[in-house]
């Protein structure tokens, strides 16, 4: 016997819920960022934690909070009474405690006080801004932290106890060798982190970087962002670390759950300014300014900017872009499953197209990219989005 009463059927494990708290304050604006921030002043801040108190009051939650991610900005700058009061905020919404629940940290406001709170608070992973050990680089993207603050960081995060770690680095910077990204892929390695964000420098509009690539003062070199990738894949896979996604590896069971949840088009309820939501039907992002979002959660509305209906075509489309970036691939028999009013004869046919063309290759109901798709995924995604 199972301990299932006979004639009692045991119920399907409920979809995971995610929440996302974006954190607006940084110090100063990295030339690659296009993420919505502001300096931190005490009114702000004051601001801030009251529309989150008002807006978790306004959420829909449905169900227990499966993951938490704090992001940014850069949610460490808070005070240590701040974190907490944060903390305090939003932890009664959970319905229990989440798998896991993760703050991204600049090394140079890490702090053993701040820790501290996020550790008692149920924080449970740790994502450190680091993006490159080399001073030239750091210099470069605008960051504001040093080499020996990395250092000094992630030894404040061991010695409090942190056993989930994650590390970001950046790479194809312009300018930027094939020695310099190796020797920072070797001294993330040497630290042995849980898990590494390895991300491609890309160009977003409304930062100092595209203005640079707008006058011409760097320039894009697809070919060799390949090699820079392809070598990435090899040094970490030969060092212990599994790639799950195109730019994220970690060691046995240290997978990012809430960014799989995400991936894999589940539901999760986005609090702060800028921060999206997905669920009950709408896919939105609150409005990106402090002021207009705290006045509006004040009056008990939540104002988002382009929400969409989240119809089963946009679903299974979404969950195939993303879910090809992941190592495993998609199982379209469980995807048709999830999402059966989907024009899945046009899907195929797309799938089809890339299948022709060697980027995707197809065993069973799954369906994965090629070595040669996955330096194209960007590709790969446009493909399956096409009209």
């Amino acid at each position: 016997m199972n301990g299932i009463p006979r004639g009692q059927a045991k119920a399907a494990p409920a979809d995971p819920l995610g929440l996302y708290v974006h954190v607006p304050f940084c110090a100063s604006t990295c030339d690659f960022c296009a993420f919505y921030q502001i300096k931190p002043t005490a009114a702000a801040v004051e601001c801030f934690l009251g529309g989150i108190a008002a807006e978790s009051e306004l959420a829909i939650w449905p169900r227990p909070v499966t993951t938490v991610f704090w992001g940014g900005g850069t949610p460490g700058l808070l005070a240590p009474r701040d974190l907490a009061h944060l903390a305090a905020a939003i932890r009664p919404r959970f319905g229990g405690t989440p798998e896991e629940w993760t703050v991204e940290l600049a090394p140079a406001s890490v702090t053993a006080e701040r820790l501290s709170v996020l550790r008692e608070a149920g924080v449970t992973r740790f994502s450190l801004g680091v993006q490159s050990f080399q001073p030239a680089w750091l210099d470069a993207l605008g960051r504001m932290h040093t080499r020996d603050q990395v250092y000094r960081a992630y030894d404040l995060l061991r010695a409090a106890g942190c056993a989930n770690v994650n590390l970001d680095l950046m790479f194809a910077l312009p300018g930027q060798t094939a020695a310099e990204w190796t020797a920072d892929i070797q001294e993330a390695v040497r630290l042995a982190p849980e898990h590494l964000s390895t991300y491609c420098l890309t160009f977003e509009e409304d930062t100092a970087l595209w203005v640079k690539l707008s006058q011409g003062r760097v320039k894009l070199d697809p070919e060799r962002e390949a090699e820079l990738y392809e070598a990435t894949w090899a040094q970490l896979a030969g060092s212990g670390y599994e790639q799950y996604e195109i730019s994220n590896f970690a060691r046995p069971g240290h997978a990012c759950r809430h960014n799989l949840n995400t991936w894999k088009m589940y539901e999760w309820i986005g609090l702060g300014p800028s921060a999206a939501s997905q669920q009950a039907g709408r896919r939105g992002a609150n409005v990106a300014d402090l002021a207009r979002w705290a006045e509006a959660v004040g009056r008990g509305e939540r104002v988002t900017d382009d929400a969409v209906a989240l119809r089963p075509a946009l679903l299974a489309e979404d969950a195939l872009i993303f879910g090809l970036r992941m190592n495993a691939g998609v199982n379209l028999a469980a995807s048709r499953a999830r999402w059966p009013e989907a024009p899945w004869d046009e899907f195929d046919a797309r799938l089809n197209r890339l299948e022709e063309a060697g980027l995707v290759q197809r065993a069973g109901d799954w369906i994965r990219l090629t070595g040669r798709g996955r330096l194209l995924a960007d590709s790969v995604g446009a493909e399956v989005m096409a009209a």
